[in-house]
């Protein structure tokens, strides 16, 4: 049971396995929906022998944002990924912030390795696993990505046989590329080859459906299932997500956008540059259409105007200027525009209509990356121990969850 820190933080894991897993886009009510028909009872088993309850996301509520913060236990203003895209000052090129090069913090995955523990994570979505195997590698950990299950190597990803372990690739938008990310993670603990895991999945099935929808049931039935494989080895598995979801749509089931430079051009003239972080290669997701933005202003704009005339659109609930969005949201101000704005519950920000292809959306919009997808599940196997009510009863932070899975049982 060697501990090990990282970034502040002390982690003592059991001398038994230690999962964590991040539900991509799983809102509470997802989870409320199939469990209330009785459709994830290893869930359910999780909640009454472990607790279950919720806790904040880091704002802006996206995938890069929150997965980096749940990896090193620090927010974006320590680690440096502050979206999924960001304006770089240096080149003035809108860069994706999928690589460890942008990591200014290190993941707690090395040291655990180093401190004797098995470590593998598995991603869904290959943009993460850069970010998540940075340092674990050449540790001697686990790397891959259902996405790119097929083209896993020993030398880049510790592993060459995942399709052996755990099946055939499946494809990137459908539900069974979430689940296949628990099933090799259940695998690679029943075959020895781990006994600390991350196992991160996508969130195409929650965009692409409601909770009560029967899809998205099934889907947290086969997610269930696999979870009961983890616990049935006797592992410690801990459970939250990265954002939540909602709908975004007017009463006709058309997107209901804010065309942020549009508007701005229109009131104020030429040269503003909107950057929406939501931004990734999973056009089929959201359309890069999210609840949050960031806007770089013209030169000699006056930027406490823009703000005020921001806060009197319909449909925007915050802007900030850089440095009260960095302190307040503990974001990096240097990759930041000038102002920060989020939207409401059923409202997304875009740039242009010409920018965004909704062709390629698959139904109605469902997307995150404001507020009201802050609040996510936070749902520990084990009975928390006495010093850890306080810290549940508090402001508890989804990337409290592998300080919590490895210190907090009773």
């Amino acid at each position: 049971m060697s501990s090990f820190a990282v970034n502040g933080r002390a982690y003592t894991p059991p001398a038994r396995p230690v999962v964590v897993v991040c539900l991509d886009g799983s809102a509470d009510e997802y989870l409320d929906a199939a469990m209330a028909r009785g459709r994830m009872p290893n869930l359910a088993r999780m909640s009454a022998k472990g607790w279950r309850g919720m806790a904040r996301a880091q704002m802006p509520t996206f995938t890069n944002v929150n997965n980096a913060s749940i990896v090193t236990g620090v927010p974006p203003a320590v680690h440096g990924i502050g979206g999924n895209f960001f304006l770089d000052p240096a080149t003035g090129e809108e860069v994706m912030m999928n690589s460890s090069r942008f990591l200014r913090a290190e993941t707690i995955f090395p040291h655990a390795q180093r401190a004797g523990r098995k470590v593998a994570v598995v991603t869904a979505k290959d943009k993460l696993r850069d970010i998540f195997a940075h340092g674990l590698i050449a540790a001697g950990g686990i790397a891959f990505s259902t996405e790119k299950a097929a083209a896993a190597t020993r030398a880049t990803h510790g592993i060459d046989d995942v399709e052996r372990l755990a099946g055939p690739t499946p494809a990137i938008y459908s539900g069974e590329a979430s689940v296949y990310v628990l099933r090799a993670g259940a695998a690679l603990l029943a075959a020895g080859r781990a006994d600390f895991l991350y196992l991160s999945t996508t969130d195409y099935m929650q965009h692409t459906y409601a909770p009560e929808a029967p899809e998205i049931l099934d889907f947290y039935a086969a997610i269930d299932r696999e979870l009961g494989k983890l616990l049935d080895l006797g592992a410690v598995v801990a459970v939250t997500a990265d954002h939540g979801m909602n709908a975004k749509q007017r009463a006709d089931g058309s997107p209901n956008v804010i065309y942020l430079e549009t508007e701005l051009v229109a009131a104020f003239g030429p040269g503003f540059r909107v950057i929406l972080p939501i931004t990734d290669p999973y056009v089929a997701h959201h359309g890069a259409l999210g609840s949050f933005g960031q806007v770089h202003l013209p030169p000699g704009m006056d930027a406490e105007k823009v703000r005020q005339w921001l806060l009197a659109r319909e449909g925007v609930t915050e802007c900030h200027t850089r440095e009260i969005a960095a302190r307040l949201l503990q974001l990096p101000p240097d990759r930041m525009g000038d102002l920060v704005v989020a939207s409401g519950k059923s409202v997304v920000l875009g740039r242009t209509p010409e920018w965004h292809d909704l062709k390629a959306l698959h139904g109605g919009l469902r997307s995150h990356g404001g507020r009201y997808e802050e609040m996510v599940p936070f749902v520990l196997s084990e009975a928390p121990g006495p010093l850890t009510l306080g810290r549940l009863a508090g402001d508890l932070r989804n990337f409290d969850i592998f300080e919590l899975a490895c210190n907090g049982a009773a």
